[in-house]
């Protein structure tokens, strides 16, 4: 093919193509063979129908895009550099994968502005995108009026067979047919290949049929590699169906353009080398230096930016005839995009004294939800079909559903794993929603790819987990979490809080709601623990502190959390009676007591006081750090079993009496 007969579109297409492919080969690593495949859909979808400002990507109204297919991620890059976004140049173009770069291995929501959510663990991005979609289609709900539409914008994604494949797909894919997700739009890169081959060795299952069952409206465009046409047809006609989210499966060529390679494994995951790209730029008539893009290819790209200034502009014209109309809600609106909370958001938290009844701390859970929902309209979320256990409806809402969209209880079903990602999508949406999220602890590691990639994508889901310990009793160990905290706390930028009792779980709440940038995961009993003296919001923030003391310096430091410090409590006061200097540490978070400076640390926990007993119904790993040198812990290190939970807690030793047979014996 000579390039004298190539058209402007066509030479777009292949731009993208050898920017990918020039960069992967230039990092000697990485998937060409996407972008290649891809590269059509890609354009006509950016060129013809997304809006998006290149000049402010965080500009409210645009469109949201998603790769799911994060290992394609060069597709991504070049068409953020080829539409003029400023946080992509030709330079990071060139610098693909490299220390520092602002184009990584996978899209990075945090690293790259342009990028929406991260992506790369397969079926992650378009559970994302369904959180998007969601957040969108509950502020239309509840700000748009019938002469004012100020919230409409869809949610584009490319997904793989990769992607269908993964079982978070499959659960979040459902949820959004049931909800009727008309503004998600999901193009399916039908290229029949992974990384070990042809995918007919281990899927064969109809994917459009699949994606019918779950209230889909399907198409498919036979031949993705040219006829644009086509695909322009398709998502015309995805746009029109509002009652449904929509499938394109647009059948490709993985690696199209390669004379070797195109169509194999060989071409998912690795550069194609020296010889095959100077080959693929001879067959598709790219004849040019790496990273060299024709200027009128630039310029036609380029008109992404005065479009986006317009667009952008239009809506503000909107959003100001919006103000003058609805002042109350437009105010709202714009303190939600602002990400601040509302004055006196938290005033509603309830306290407690010793006198009052003492309750499981997820029915304080339940009471902190409904504390803040009415003062914090941000708020937003739901349970894993758990709802009556995990105790998280908001009372002053009904339940988040087709035409129902305004509405703030999400109801998940037993998805775990795509309810994670779920919320972390609508974290991201930037529009200052507030989800959160609830399952029984030891089920966080049905969705601890969720969780992780909360962390890492600074999305501030709440996690609310109830059930947290072998209390509660006679499901057994399938059901009783021995390990899951300390994995929870190895994760980074997770904030892990077992509260002790009610003002330790109004001080989580605080904790969470005001975490924008981390997730926070909150455990909960499901039996009832006393208000303790001492207990407090405040200094949950802290994340341990003296909740009773001794004169001096004590011979002894009892470390508990959650539903064990008050079996530390007594022990101490037992011991106290005996003459013994004891101190008891509340430790509701062990994250936010490793942020405190060294000297709040060491007058919570002095190093010379080297006898200290850690008392959580847990494994003992990770708390070694903190028992000192002459140190123990009351631990679990097996996993549960069945049994009413009292006696299940006094068999594994959780009583005050085996609690100071363990402190005496540190104490000789």
């Amino acid at each position: 093919m000579a390039v004298a007969t190539q058209s402007l579109e066509e030479l777009c297409i292949n731009a993208i193509r050898f920017l990918a492919i020039d960069a992967v080969e230039k990092a000697k690593s990485g998937h060409p063979g996407l972008p290649m495949g891809a590269a059509p859909m890609a354009f006509v979808l950016w060129d013809r129908f997304m809006r998006f400002n290149p000049k402010n990507p965080q500009w409210f109204n645009r469109d949201r895009f998603v790769l799911s297919a994060g290992h394609g991620c060069m597709l991504q890059y070049a068409l953020l550099y080829l539409t003029g976004y400023d946080s992509v140049g030709l330079d990071d173009i060139k610098n693909f994968r490299q220390w520092g770069s602002v184009t990584p291995g996978h899209p990075e929501n945090f690293e790259t502005a342009g990028v929406e959510v991260t992506t790369g663990p397969l079926g992650q991005g378009i559970a994302n995108a369904v959180g998007l979609a969601m957040a969108e289609a509950h502020l239309a709900a509840r700000f748009n009026k019938p002469d004012c539409t100020l919230v409409d914008h869809y949610t584009y994604v490319i997904l793989g067979d990769g992607c269908n494949m993964e079982g978070v797909s499959g659960e979040a894919c459902s949820l959004a047919g049931h909800l009727g997700l008309g503004k998600l739009i999901a193009l399916y890169d039908d290229n029949h290949i992974s990384i070990d081959g042809s995918t007919d060795i281990a899927f064969t299952e109809d994917v459009a049929k699949r994606f019918e069952a779950y209230g889909w409206h399907v198409q498919h465009v036979e031949n993705g590699n040219t006829d644009l046409d086509a695909i322009d047809k398709a998502i015309e006609a995805a746009k029109q169906v509002t009652d449904k989210p929509s499938l394109i499966k647009v059948t490709t060529t993985i690696g199209y353009g390669s004379p070797n390679k195109a169509d194999t494994a060989g071409v998912h995951g690795a550069a194609l080398g020296t010889d095959e790209v100077a080959a693929t730029r001879e067959n598709l008539g790219w004849n040019r230096d790496p990273f060299d893009v024709p200027e009128d290819v630039l310029s036609h790209f380029r008109k992404a930016v005065d479009r986006g200034a317009e667009a952008e502009q239009e809506w503000n014209q909107l959003l100001d005839t919006y103000r003058s109309k609805y002042a109350s809600d437009a105010a709202e609106f714009e303190r939600m995009l602002r990400g601040d909370l509302p004055q006196g958001w938290d005033a509603d938290l309830p306290s407690f004294t010793p006198d009052d009844k003492g309750m499981a701390t997820r029915k304080h859970s339940q009471a902190c939800l409904n504390a803040l929902a009415p003062n914090l309209p941000e708020l937003i979320g739901g349970s894993a079909d758990l709802t009556h256990s995990n105790l998280t409806e908001l009372k002053c809402s009904g339940n988040f559903q087709k035409g129902q969209y305004e509405n703030r209880n999400l109801r998940f079903g037993v998805r775990e794993h795509g309810m994670g990602a779920i919320c972390n999508g609508i974290a991201l949406h930037n529009s200052g929603l507030i989800p959160y999220c609830a399952t029984f602890l030891v089920f966080a590691d049905y969705m601890r790819a969720a969780i992780r990639l909360s962390a890492l994508s600074e999305a501030g889901v709440v996690y609310v987990m109830t059930h947290d310990s072998i209390a509660l009793g006679e499901d057994g160990p399938t059901h009783q979490p021995v390990e899951t905290l300390a994995s929870l706390r190895a994760i980074p930028n997770l904030v892990v809080i077992r509260p002790a009792d009610g003002n330790e779980t109004s001080g989580a709440y605080k904790v969470a709601v005001a975490n924008r940038k981390r997730p926070t995961l909150m455990a909960f009993t499901r039996q009832g623990l006393p208000n303790l003296a001492g207990g407090s919001a405040d200094n949950v923030a802290k994340g341990a502190y003296i909740l009773s003391d001794c004169e001096g310096t004590p011979d002894l430091i009892l470390i508990g959390t959650g539903s064990e410090v008050s079996l530390c409590v007594e022990a101490a006061e037992k011991l106290t009676a005996e003459g013994k200097k004891v101190r008891v540490v509340s430790m509701p978070s062990c994250e936010l007591f490793e942020e405190q400076d060294e000297a709040y640390r060491e007058s919570v926990l002095p190093s010379a006081v080297t006898k200290r007993l850690v008392v959580e119904a847990a494994t003992r790993f990770g708390w070694e750090r903190y028992m000192g040198a002459e140190g123990d812990m009351v631990s679990i290190d097996r996993f549960g079993a069945s049994a009413p939970g009292g006696t299940v807690m006094e068999k594994f030793g959780y009583t005050v009496d085996n609690v100071l047979a363990k402190a005496k014996a540190l104490l000789g």
